[in-house]
C-alpha cells in the first residue's frame, strides 16, 4: 500500500503563484509514475503532469510553460510549480502514482487551488 498526502493548495490571484507538494508513505518501493490531476466542478479529472522515476515529465498542453512537475526520490516527494495561475487553473488537485509491479493507481485526497481574476 502507497499512502499520498498532498498540501500547498488555497487562494491566489492570476497571474500568481503556488507549490502543491505530495508526500509519498508506506511501499515506496513500488511506486514508477507520480502526476497531477485536477478537476473542476462538472468536469472530468484530467492529467496536468506526471514524471517517471527516471525524472522523464509529461504536461498538458494547457499547463506548458506555466507549471513544472519535480520529484525528490530521497524524500518520496512529487512537486507541482505551477506560476502565471489563471482562473481556468481552479480546481480539486490529485497526486497520484502507479504501481510498477501491479499498475493499480493510488490518489491523495486532493487539495484545492483557486484562482481569483
Amino acid at each position: 500500500q502507497v499512502q499520498l498526502v498532498e498540501s500547498g493548495g488555497g487562494l491566489v490571484q492570476a497571474g500568481g503563484s503556488l507549490r502543491l507538494s505530495c508526500a509519498a508513505s508506506g511501499s515506496i518501493f513500488s511506486i514508477g509514475v507520480m502526476g497531477w490531476y485536477r478537476q473542476a466542478p462538472g468536469k472530468q479529472r484530467e492529467l496536468v503532469a506526471a514524471i517517471t522515476s527516471g525524472g522523464s515529465t509529461n504536461y498538458a498542453d494547457s499547463v506548458k510553460g506555466r507549471f513544472t512537475i519535480s520529484r525528490d526520490n530521497a524524500k518520496n516527494t512529487v512537486y507541482l510549480q505551477m506560476n502565471n495561475l489563471k482562473p481556468e487553473d481552479t480546481a480539486d488537485y490529485y497526486c497520484n502514482a502507479d504501481n510498477h509491479y501491479t499498475n493499480y493507481i493510488y490518489w491523495g485526497q486532493g487539495t484545492q487551488v483557486t484562482v481569483s481574476s
